[in-house]
């Protein structure tokens, strides 16, 4: 590790994870690493793990969900207006936007012809892409009707880039580690071979395809708000920020990866959630070059998916959701508050790397 500056902004990591990101740090191309407040355990490198390289680029450092990121847009309207409606709004939005593991029954339109792409990813697109535009998918992804500190409303979302983002890191992985077990190790490409030059190309169309999937859902949001309101007027919305966490990008002669990072340069606006029931920040990037310009991406996971539906209790997950419109059942029992680490700590601990513009609180969450 000699010469290589490693921040760790986390406190008290779970076991394995700091293994796992000084795994990393040891590789030969690393320059430099930060591990960001919310780390948890990953595959190959930890959710919430920064790494800089000197010409490699690692598909298993990016993850499977290429582009995943948040959205915040903040309307015109006041929580008063939305509150004798939440049900109503609740439903529609169930019925408006596809979840789980659903796609749109028909194609969507979207001019992506300047967008370059391989012919590999080509392939994956023409499948199915057109049907993903504009649905949610599942796990931790989420669309949330929040009010701020002055009443108005947000919609605030969490999604990535669906199948069509996993088939390409699937497809990337494999061809990286020479046909290997694809999700672990840390297996790359020259970022000037031919192989290199593919992934970034289908990984920034990938980010350019989970954008887009945002603002299709937002747009399908606001305006399920305004039907249930009785407005016929357009929709508008005040003020858009959009903030990807699963990326990589070159800067300053390195490539910066990205896994469940926010991209937090000075002045940038970003998007940091908590869970179902505490909402989300609204902040500023603070250009911080030891956490390589990167905050959290959300909370992060305090128990994993299996040992949550083992050990939450029901009837205190519906406690915690009192007052919020949202699915409490089994089924969503994994993503209940207690199964991430305090958001305020989180927060706390990153106050070198961001400034808290506002706190978004939830009116209504909606999870596949």
């Amino acid at each position: 590790m000699t010469g290589k500056k490693v921040s760790v902004f986390a406190k008290d990591p779970e076991p394995g994870v700091l293994d796992q990101f000084y795994s990393a740090v040891n590789q030969g191309f690393t320059v430099q690493a930060a591990l960001m407040p919310d780390a948890h355990f990953g595959y190959t490198l930890p959710i919430g793990a920064v790494v800089a390289t000197d010409s490699v680029i690692l598909p298993s450092w990016v993850g499977y969900d290429i582009g995943c990121g948040m959205v915040a847009a903040r309307t015109t309207l006041g929580r008063s207006e939305i509150e004798p409606y939440r049900e109503k709004i609740f439903n529609g939005i169930y019925r408006a936007v596809p979840t789980g593991y659903a796609h749109n029954k028909h194609d969507s339109q979207w001019d992506h012809a300047k967008i370059p792409m391989t012919s590999a990813l080509r392939k994956i697109f023409e499948r199915n892409g057109l049907r993903q535009i504009g649905t949610l998918g599942g796990g931790n992804h989420f669309i949330e009707i929040s009010h701020d500190e002055s009443g108005a409303v947000w919609v605030v979302i969490h999604s990535g880039s669906r199948n069509v983002g996993h088939s390409v890191a699937t497809h990337y992985m494999k061809l990286a580690s020479g046909g290997k077990k694809a999700r672990e190790g840390h297996f790359g490409f020259n970022v000037n071979s031919s192989a290199g030059r593919d992934y970034i190309m289908d990984m920034k169309f990938c980010v350019e395809f989970a954008l887009e999937n945002r603002k299709r859902m937002i747009n399908r949001v606001v305006r399920e708000i305004y039907h249930h309101l009785g407005k016929d007027e357009e929709p508008e919305t005040l003020a858009f920020i959009n903030r990807t966490h699963n990326h990589a990008e070159l800067k300053d002669g390195v490539w910066i990866h990205r896994k469940g990072a926010t991209h937090a340069e000075k002045g940038m606006e970003g998007v940091i959630p908590g869970n179902m029931r505490d909402g989300s920040f609204i902040v500023v990037g603070k250009g911080d070059p030891d956490s390589l310009f990167s905050s959290s991406h959300g909370a992060g996971r305090a128990l994993s998916r299996k040992k949550a539906k083992a050990t939450i209790d029901m009837a205190k997950f519906a406690r915690q959701m009192e007052g919020i419109t949202s699915r409490v059942r089994p089924s969503t029992i994994d993503e209940a508050p207690e199964a991430y680490k305090d958001i305020y700590e989180i927060m706390e601990q990153q106050k070198k790397l961001v400034t808290v513009t506002s706190h978004l609180k939830p009116i209504i969450n909606i999870k596949a």
